[in-house]
């Protein structure tokens, strides 16, 4: 007997052991990530997309004697607009509400009648821009620009930019988010190691039948240098590898990644979960999003940082920016409790 329960425990141990650090499979990830859930209202309602007219909430502080007529310069990334414009609105007293896509991605309309008649014609593109990523770092290191809002830190680009003008920036996190990769609906894969997702993009892995999936060749999809969801995913994702040439498959705009994804069955490119989830408003019955390290990108597992991929969302301004100016006390304002809400409305998780 005493023989019999060795050898029981023996293989009970042997089991253990060849279980620890085990890296979770395609095989073990049976379902779906589900889509982000963010409880965002007031009330503790699940997130809504309210096509209703929307103004600031009447416990809002915002910044005082701020007006039209001394707004900043406030220019940004296309997956930081919603918060460039939402908190332009909020400061200035807009009614806002969201409308549907006149091409691929919803927007925030502003209530433009309110806005005083010098205004009204160049306010919103002007004083509230967005040039993408890296037009937004040009803008702001050439003076065109106070603040920005974006996805990433300055590029090797734009950092040799902004040397040879003596220019230096101060970058600040204000928020997180999930950067997330996408594929298509009938693709069975649910999960991918980060060092798939690697070998995909160095082009070590070129079949999904490698990784779990159908007997077909991966459609990769990128973004071009200097955009802001490329630079990241080479930084936050690639980790100083460098990815192959994929020059036929980059997309221009992020509103056309979903697009892409949709129409070709093979295919894998990524984003950022928020722009998914409310720019964008792809459902995951759409375009699924994939786990990582078989952990789905979720409320917790972005604030408890178990998920790989965690980008900031990031306000930045030229060092030499006037402390006593507008420009500067915005950027103290997005830093500080008073601009938490309005950056959870948004979809982020304020830092």
């Amino acid at each position: 007997m005493s023989r019999f329960i060795f050898f029981i425990i023996f293989g009970l141990s042997v089991i253990l052991c060849t279980s620890c650090g085990k890296t979770q499979t395609n095989d073990e990830i049976t379902t779906r990530c589900p889509c982000f859930e963010r409880n965002t209202s007031k009330s503790g309602n699940s997130w809504e997309y309210s096509t209703d007219w929307e103004v600031p909430e009447n416990d809002f502080v915002g910044i005082e004697n701020i007006s039209f007529e001394n707004y900043p310069k406030v220019d940004g990334s296309t997956s930081a607009n919603i918060l460039n414009t939402m908190v332009a609105c909020k400061l200035l007293g807009l009614r806002y509400k969201w409308m549907p896509p006149l091409v691929e991605e919803w927007f925030l309309q502003y209530d433009y009648n309110a806005i005083p008649e010098p205004y009204k014609s160049d306010f919103f593109g002007k004083r509230v821009m967005t040039s993408q990523t890296h037009g937004a770092f040009m803008n702001l290191i050439d003076g065109n620009a106070d603040i920005i809002l974006t996805h990433r830190t300055i590029s090797p680009d734009e950092k040799a930019h902004a040397d040879a003008a003596g220019v230096s920036l101060i970058e600040t996190s204000i928020a997180l988010d999930a950067f997330v990769f996408v594929i298509n609906k009938e693709n069975p894969v649910n999960s991918l190691t980060v060092n798939q997702i690697q070998k995909i993009y160095t082009k070590e892995i070129t079949n999904w039948s490698q990784v779990g999936g159908n007997n077909a060749e991966i459609n990769v999809f990128t973004r071009p240098r200097n955009s802001g969801s490329e630079e990241v995913f080479r930084t936050l994702v690639m980790n100083g590898i460098e990815p192959a040439d994929f020059p036929e498959a980059a997309i221009g705009s992020m509103a056309f990644v979903f697009r892409e994804v949709i129409d070709n069955i093979n295919s894998i490119c990524y984003s950022f979960n928020t722009y998914k989830d409310l720019q964008a408003r792809k459902s995951c019955d759409e375009v699924p999003v994939i786990a990582i390290n078989g952990i789905c990108p979720s409320e917790n597992t972005v604030k408890n940082k178990t998920y790989p991929f965690i980008s900031e969302v990031r306000v930045a301004i030229r060092s030499d920016l006037d402390h006593n100016s507008m420009a500067y006390k915005l950027y103290e304002w997005l830093l500080s409790e008073n601009a938490k809400y309005t950056i959870t409305e948004c979809g982020f998780l304020p830092k």
